[in-house]
């Protein structure tokens, strides 16, 4: 027999009985019933029960066993009486009972609990994540992971793509976030930069003369963390593909996603047919690029019925250029007391209010209510609910500026928003360039290698906040998933399109010299997409929070608890590397 075991704790059925086995794991719960002790024994795979009573001869040595030592048992396997069939676990049918012991790993009291899957504090679950991973759930979290890539792996195969490894010692990218340095002792004061993404060499794969690219792809980026963002490091399935349009990446990458979310998303729907939302109607409907379109609330402009009316504030808004006034229809949600926590709501996010107007039935007729009704006049009210589609108990609510969060929060709070299910779609159409409002300076609003639709033609000829670029983005559940797009592959095009940044031939030339003068030398039309691994198993796994699909993530200020970093580096490092560490003020 082996060593440490015959079997896994996740092996045993009811045709075992009778058999002489050998299981190793950890306590995973320790149940004393009047000198009859139990014991979950958990493995990777499972858990199995296992029992010892006053008979076996290694009674005492099992009474001494507390939660997560690591143990190897002898016994026989036993069918449980009917009444006592465990269906939860795969095992549920049988029992160990113990003839032989050794404890292969004592552990001391435990910094934070593992059975049950208690709450506790970040930090503490952090620090010791060995012990957070052992966690039912977050080991599941962790599968799952392992899973969802392996099948993006072999279904990517399957479409013939060939996986290649790109550097992790690079140069630095413009791919819009800070880069992590890494010092050079063979260059003393010269720097490797970790890549945010693997842009440039994926791209100067495909002017290499391969095809189809993809890799499981670490990607390296100083930002600020959030909830659905990994500080330091994340991954993402990179992908390039030559002599392609726009359509073909959607065509490659739209089966991939649905197959990858139809099989690990436990039987709920997934869209079969992604929609394009052009980036501009999706700000209009939605007041975001990333929608929920679970949530059936779409904005309309209603502007037309408030410029000159009584609503002084939206009205003189109007009167300057650009701005608008949209409306989020709010079906079943015409109450004082549901208008009145809306307005609260807003109140809380910094805004001044939320203007509204509900309709209610007075003396067997339908009735305008709310402020903004007695401000503007039935005329204007009554325009405003036949252009919205409302009647008795609806409301519709009203903001300038961004107000995607309140129709976010109007879906949620009205339960509007479907549960279960994952919606899809594309963004497309992105703007190439946005203006800073206050210095009126032009810069990138997407990724600054992107085709300009139209070419050279549309960056000389058009105003360049009319530009669109052959950009997209793929959303789900209001989730960010990925951005992709077609490249600019021709030198004379990307000079042009710095241009309106104000960025020289020379500065082109310095920064990206080595993919321009790859250019230079015939290269393809090319375009790819890099959608997230780390958000797509959070959506699949139902976590509120990145770290939770992580192996070992960092804090939320970018510290690895557990292994202590980042360090003060030893001044023998320094001195290798010619460097001095400046105290600060």
């Amino acid at each position: 027999m082996h060593a440490y075991r015959s079997h896994t704790c996740a092996d045993l059925r009811a045709d075992h009985v009778g058999e002489n086995i050998r299981l190793s794991g950890w306590v995973h719960r320790v149940r004393d019933h009047g000198g009859l002790l139990f014991i979950d024994l958990r493995d990777h795979y499972g858990v199995t029960q296992i029992m010892c009573d006053p008979d076996s001869p290694v009674f005492s040595e099992v009474e001494k066993v507390r939660s997560e030592w690591v143990i190897r048992i002898d016994g026989n396997v036993k069918a449980r009486d009917p009444e006592l069939v465990n269906s939860k676990i795969p095992t549920g049918e049988v029992e160990v009972f113990i003839r032989d012991m050794e404890v292969l790993g004592a552990a001391e009291e435990l910094p934070l609990p593992v059975f049950g899957d208690v709450e506790y504090p970040e930090e503490t679950r952090l620090k010791y994540r060995f012990l957070d991973l052992r966690r039912e759930s977050l080991h599941e979290n962790i599968i799952l992971r392992s899973k969802v890539i392996s099948s993006i792996r072999s279904r990517m195969v399957d479409l013939g793509f060939m996986e290649f490894q790109t550097p992790i010692l690079t140069a630095s990218s413009p791919e819009g976030a800070r880069d992590f340095l890494v010092p050079s002792r063979l260059h003393p004061g010269k720097m490797y930069a970790l890549p945010q993404a693997p842009q440039q060499f994926k791209q100067l794969i495909m002017v290499a003369g391969f095809d189809r690219y993809f890799q499981i792809a670490p990607c390296f980026r100083d930002e600020d963390p959030r909830a659905d963002r990994s500080p330091g490091e994340f991954y993402q399935l990179d992908v390039e593909m030559s002599f392609v349009e726009q359509e073909d990446v959607f065509q490659a990458i739209e089966p991939l996603m649905r197959g990858v979310f139809e099989e690990f998303g436990g039987g709920r729907p997934v869209t079969p047919e992604f929609p394009r939302i052009p980036y501009r109607e999706a700000m209009l409907k939605y007041g975001s690029d990333k929608p929920d379109l679970r949530n059936p609330i779409e904005m309309q402009i209603v502007s037309d019925h408030f410029a000159g009316s009584g609503f002084k504030i939206f009205a003189s808004m109007l009167e300057k250029p650009g701005n608008q006034i949209r409306a989020i229809p709010a079906p079943k949600g015409g109450s004082r007391k549901f208008c009145d926590r809306m307005n609260s709501w807003a109140q809380k996010e910094g805004l001044p209010g939320m203007g509204y107007i509900f309709w209610r039935e007075t003396d067997g007729a339908m009735e305008a209510a709310g402020p903004l009704a007695k401000n503007i006049g039935p005329e204007r009210t009554e325009a405003i609910r036949q252009q919205l589609g409302l009647g008795v108990g609806d409301a519709a609510y009203f903001l300038g500026g961004e107000p995607g969060r309140a129709r976010v929060e109007i879906g949620n709070a009205l339960d509007l928003t479907a549960k279960d299910r994952f919606d899809f779609c594309w963004i497309v159409d992105f703007p190439m360039y946005e203006q800073d409002p206050d210095s009126g300076e032009m810069d990138f609003s997407h990724n600054p290698f992107s085709m300009p639709q139209g070419g050279l033609e549309a960056l000389q000829n058009e105003d360049p906040l009319d530009v669109l670029g052959y950009q997209y983005d793929i959303v789900c559940n209001g989730v960010e998933l990925s951005s992709g797009a077609i490249r600019n592959h021709q030198p004379e095009i990307m000079y042009a399109a710095f241009e309106k940044v104000g960025h020289s031939k020379e500065f082109v030339d310095e920064n990206f010299g080595g993919m321009l003068d790859a250019f230079k030398f015939g290269a393809p039309p090319h375009g790819g997409i890099a959608p997230g691994i780390d958000r797509m198993v959070m959506l699949l796994a139902d976590a509120e929070n990145i770290r939770e699909v992580i192996m070992f993530p960092m804090n939320q200020r970018a510290e690895d608890l557990m292994m202590g970093a980042p360090s003060v580096p030893t001044n023998e490092q320094l001195r290798d590397l010619g460097l001095r560490v400046i105290p600060q003020e």
